[in-house]
C-alpha cells in the first residue's frame, strides 16, 4: 500500500471511529474538547506510524489505546489535570477492557451510550443552539469546519468561532459527561434531534469528497436515534425522526450506481429499496402519529418519504399529498429549503412552470445564493419546458457550487445533455 493509499484508509477510519473515540475519551478525562485533542493526536500518531507499519487490524481501538496513553501523559505533564490522574488511572485499572484490542463493548453500553452521552454534552443548555448543532457535528460525524458551515448555509469562520467558543464555554462551566435526568430531557430533544438529522443527512448526501454517501454516518445517525426513541419513548417527533431516517436510509442501495455515480430518486431501482428498513419506519410514522399532540416537522417530512415508499413506480406517487404535506410543512416550519422542495412537489403533480414559478421567487433569498440544488432544480424545470440554453447554463452554475465530486460529474453530465 502507497503512502497515499494509507492516508487515504487513515481518512476512511477517521471518519467511521473518531466519534467512538472522542466519546470514550470523554468518559475518562471528562472534558470533551480534551477529548477531542487527544483524538487528534492519536490521528497525528496514525499518520506517522502507518505508513510504515500498515493499517492494524482494528484501527478503531489502535486510536482508542494511542489517546489513552496521550491521557495518561497529558495528566502528568498539566498541574491543572493532577485531580484527574488519580481518577483516570483508577477508571483504568479498575476496567481493563480499555485497553483490550476490541473497545466496542467498553463503548457501546446500552442507554448509557458514550456516543449519545457526547450529543447530550454538546447539546448541553449552557450553549447557543447553533453553538450544540456544529459542536456535536465536529465531535460525532468527524466532520470538517466547513462541511458544517455548507451544512447550515453559513460562513466558515462562522461556524470555526461557534465550536471554538462551545468548548471553551463546557469546560469552564464543568458541564458533566452524562445523558441528562428524564425531567431535564425534553428540552434538550430539539437541538439533539437536528443534530442527529443533519449527521444523517451528510451521510446521505456527502457534502464533499468522491463518495456520495458515508454509510457509517447514516447507520449512527439511526442508531442515536432509536436509541432517543427508547429513552423517551412519548415524544413523538422522536419517532417522526426515526421513521424519515429509516424510509430515506431504505434508498441506500438504489442511490448508487455500479461505479459509485448518484442515482436519482425517479431513477431508482425500487426493487432494490429495503423493505425491512421501510416497515420500520412505517411502524415508528404510527407511533409518531398515535402519540396525537400535533404532527411535527420530522413526522410530516417521514409522511412524504412514506408516500414515496409505498408508490411501486415514480408514476403511482401521490405528488398531489405530497404537497399538501410540504404545505403543511411550510406552515409549520417554514425555510428556503422547505419552498424549494415544494417547488419540485409543485412541478411533479402540476406541470414544471408551477414548480418554476416558485423556484424563480427563491433565487433572490440570500441564504440559497450558494446553494448547488438551487440551480439544479432551475435547470431541471428549464429543460422540462425545452429552455435548453438556460438549463445548460444552471447546471454548468450547480456543478460550479457543489463540493461532491459525484455530484459535479452528474450535473456536468446533464449540462452536457441541453447543450444545443
Amino acid at each position: 500500500m502507497t503512502v497515499t493509499d494509507t492516508h487515504r484508509a487513515i481518512d476512511a477510519v477517521w471518519r467511521i471511529e473518531s466519534a467512538r473515540v472522542i466519546a470514550g475519551l470523554a468518559r475518562i478525562v471528562r472534558d470533551v474538547g480534551l477529548a477531542e485533542e487527544l483524538a487528534q493526536d492519536a490521528l497525528v500518531a496514525a499518520l506517522e506510524q502507518w505508513p510504515e507499519s500498515g493499517v492494524p487490524d482494528n484501527p478503531g481501538a489502535w486510536l482508542m489505546a494511542t489517546g489513552k496513553h496521550r491521557a495518561i501523559d497529558l495528566v502528568r505533564r498539566r498541574e491543572r489535570l493532577e485531580r484527574k490522574q488519580e481518577e483516570l488511572s483508577r477508571e483504568i485499572e479498575a476496567r481493563p477492557e480499555l485497553a483490550a484490542p476490541d473497545l466496542d463493548a467498553a463503548i457501546d453500553d446500552d442507554i448509557g451510550d458514550d456516543l449519545l452521552r457526547l450529543v447530550f454534552t454538546a447539546c448541553h443548555p449552557v450553549l447557543s443552539t447553533e453553538a450544540r448543532v456544529a459542536l456535536t457535528l465536529r465531535l460525532l460525524g468527524g466532520l470538517k469546519t466547513e462541511e458544517i458551515a455548507r451544512a447550515f448555509l453559513v460562513p466558515e469562520s462562522t461556524v470555526a468561532q461557534r465550536i471554538v467558543r462551545a468548548k471553551r464555554t463546557l469546560a469552564e462551566t464543568h458541564v458533566p459527561f452524562e445523558v441528562p435526568a428524564k425531567d431535564e430531557l425534553p428540552a434538550r430533544l430539539s437541538s439533539v434531534l437536528e443534530v442527529i438529522y443533519l449527521v444523517f443527512n451528510e451521510g446521505y448526501s456527502a457534502t464533499a469528497g468522491e463518495d456520495w454517501m458515508r454509510p457509517a454516518l447514516c447507520e449512527d445517525a439511526l442508531r442515536l436515534g432509536r436509541i432517543l426513541a427508547e429513552l423517551v419513548p412519548n415524544e413523538p417527533e422522536v419517532h417522526g425522526l426515526v421513521a424519515l431516517m429509516e424510509i430515506q436510509a431504505s434508498r441506500s442501495r438504489a442511490r448508487v450506481g455500479p461505479s459509485g455515480e448518484p442515482v436519482l430518486l425517479l431513477d431508482q431501482d425500487r426493487g432494490r429499496w429495503d423493505q425491512l428498513l421501510i416497515h420500520r419506519g412505517f411502524a415508528a410514522l404510527e407511533r409518531a402519529e398515535k402519540l396525537g399532540g400535533g404532527v411535527g416537522p420530522y413526522a410530516l417530512q417521514a409522511a412524504i418519504a412514506a408516500c414515496h415508499a409505498r408508490a411501486r413506480t415514480p408514476e403511482e406517487t401521490d405528488w398531489g399529498r405530497i404537497v399538501a404535506l410540504y404545505d403543511a410543512l411550510a406552515q409549520l416550519a417554514p425555510s428556503p429549503v422547505v419552498e424549494l422542495n415544494r417547488a419540485v412537489a409543485l412541478a411533479m403533480a402540476f406541470g414544471p412552470a408551477a414548480g418554476l414559478e416558485l423556484v424563480d421567487e427563491l433565487t433572490s433569498e440570500p441564504s440559497l445564493e450558494g446553494y448547488y440544488l438551487l440551480p439544479s432544480v432551475r435547470g431541471d424545470l428549464l429543460a422540462k419546458l425545452g429552455r435548453f440554453d438556460e438549463a445548460h447554463a444552471e447546471f454548468e452554475r450547480a456543478a460550479s457550487l457543489t463540493q461532491n465530486a459525484r455530484e459535479r460529474r452528474l450535473l456536468l453530465e446533464r449540462a452536457r445533455l441541453t447543450r444545443h
